[in-house]
């Protein structure tokens, strides 16, 4: 059970965090040069999104919660599995930013998927 817990920490807060900088960036927009000036500005227009700091949040979960997986398992294992955020991203781009995946973009997901399942199965 802990393994099960700590693992869909790393991928729903660290995915659930990506998605939640992405939108807010989407809403900021990118810089229109790399004047200094001009990164500051897109900068201070990020951190006033409330979708900013949530991923923020969600994201620094996650990573501590990385940590907690690698003080217990080996790299070779905690590495593969936590591949599962790519799968995770590509449905919540989908659902939560309505981004288009092509059917090239899930055969991939699908192969990452059977990966990571034959990582967990070769654990034991």
């Amino acid at each position: 059970m802990r393994d099960f817990i700590l693992f869909t920490l790393i991928v729903a807060a660290g995915t659930g965090g990506e998605l939640c900088v992405s939108r807010a960036m989407k809403s900021v927009g990118e810089a229109a040069s790399f004047h200094p000036a001009e990164i500051l500005r897109v900068i201070l227009r990020a951190i006033r999104q409330p979708f900013m700091w949530a991923g923020i949040g969600m994201m620094t979960l996650a990573f501590f919660a990385l940590l907690g997986a690698l003080s217990i398992y080996n790299v070779s294992f905690v590495v593969p599995v936590t591949a599962l955020s790519y799968v995770a991203g590509a449905f919540g781009g989908v659902i939560f930013l309505h981004e288009h995946v092509g059917p090239r973009r899930w055969i991939g997901v699908l192969l990452v998927a059977l990966g990571v399942t034959l990582v967990v199965l070769g654990k034991g």
